[in-house]
């Protein structure tokens, strides 16, 4: 398999190079730190981007991609499922 990316520093930026199944916890962070989420069921999420202050909370679509670096994805406020970090 070639990789053209293999070369290059990783980034937000750039394609994931890998994804992980999200488990909402009110107190756990989301580790590691992901590029984006990909949402498999409609809902909501209430989450923490990394640099912000406080949680919001969106209403998103299935198969929507987010591109937020979540810090935390909270389990109470989030009706969203198959949450995926790509990271």
């Amino acid at each position: 398999m070639t990789d053209t990316f293999n070369k290059l520093a990783d980034s937000p930026g750039f394609p994931a190079r890998q994804a992980a199944a999200v488990v909402p916890s009110d107190a756990a962070e989301v580790s590691p730190l992901p590029k984006a989420l990909l949402i498999g069921g409609a809902g909501t999420i209430a989450l923490r981007a990394v640099d912000s202050a406080g949680d919001v909370t969106i209403t998103v679509a299935a198969g929507q991609l987010l591109p937020i670096r979540a810090q935390y994805i909270r389990a109470t406020g989030t009706t969203a499922t198959s949450i995926v970090a790509l990271v």
